[in-house]
């Protein structure tokens, strides 16, 4: 079991860390009391299975002299547990930037404090920590995209692309479209196997309704369309910091030609790099 402690300056950017590790496989909790570290710990190697990545988020808003930090993680430490240090760094004009940005004030200040001096009364705090840390990294100049792609380069030897994760999903039209789409392609177009009785009761993850589906051409032009412009897109989704995408198919009843074209674009992306899963809503249905 690895521990991660985040911590640094407020509004450098430990939400969107947090995300980031998130997607990583870790177990994230965020503004846990220093004092609490151990007995978490101790909760944590009840079920090491579940919590083998922790990443726990601790800053000024837990209190407490951050002097107490250092013997919590000396006990976890005696517990056989390894961790690291995560600091999160940003320069003063930044920061106060951002909280003008998002109308929020700063927990350190209070009647007749400055933002400013709120600040730099956190970094007087922090201080300690910085300097003992294992990472530190200055997120004045990353934009939220720039910062992901920087932690997974840290914590993970997969890049970026690989943990995006797509799911293309085949639908019915005559069920509605899916509401988490992403991207909507209708492929009604395409030869419809439901008029061959023989292939009626059969869908499009078979060999005979993928070959009626393709038989006439124009299937493999629409996927060189499709491939093309999915191809295009996923790189330049991964460099926006996009998670997860979501690229639905559909035909009427989505049992047959949504099936194949879905099942044909999912082994596309998987055989050029991606991280694909197909998922059928519809084709069970009636």
């Amino acid at each position: 079991m690895h521990f991660l402690i985040v911590t640094g300056m407020s509004g450098a950017g430990k939400s969107r860390t947090v995300a980031t590790l998130e997607d990583l496989g870790y177990y994230c909790v965020d503004n846990l009391p220093i004092a609490l570290i151990p007995q978490f710990a101790e909760v944590c190697f009840a079920a090491t299975e579940r919590y083998e990545k922790v990443a726990l988020v601790t800053d000024v808003r837990a209190g407490g002299d951050f002097d107490q930090l250092f013997g919590s993680l000396d006990s976890i430490k005696a517990m056989g547990c390894a961790y690291s240090i995560l600091f999160l760094d940003t320069e003063t004009e930044t920061l106060i930037h951002r909280y003008k940005e998002t109308r929020r004030k700063h927990p350190l200040m209070a009647r007749g404090v400055s933002m400013p001096e709120a600040i730099e009364k956190e970094r007087e705090m922090l201080a300690a920590v910085r300097e003992r840390a294992d990472y530190v990294v200055d997120t004045t100049r990353f934009s939220a995209a720039a910062l992901r792609e920087h932690l997974i380069k840290i914590f993970s030897e997969a890049d970026a692309g690989e943990l995006m994760q797509v799911i293309v999903q085949s639908f019915g039209f005559k069920y509605g479209i899916p509401p988490e789409a992403d991207l909507v392609f209708d492929v009604r177009f395409l030869p419809n196997p439901y008029y061959e009785i023989s292939l009626r009761e059969h869908n499009g993850t078979e060999k005979c309704v993928h070959d009626y589906v393709f038989q006439d051409g124009v299937a493999g032009q629409l996927m060189g369309h499709l491939t093309g412009m999915i191809d295009f897109l996923l790189p330049r989704y991964t460099a926006e910091g996009k998670a997860s995408l979501v690229i639905c198919v559909g035909c009427t009843g989505g049992k047959h030609r949504s099936v194949a074209i879905t099942e044909a674009l999912t082994k596309h992306i998987n055989e050029n790099g991606g991280n694909a899963t197909a998922v059928h809503r519809d084709y069970q249905r009636g």
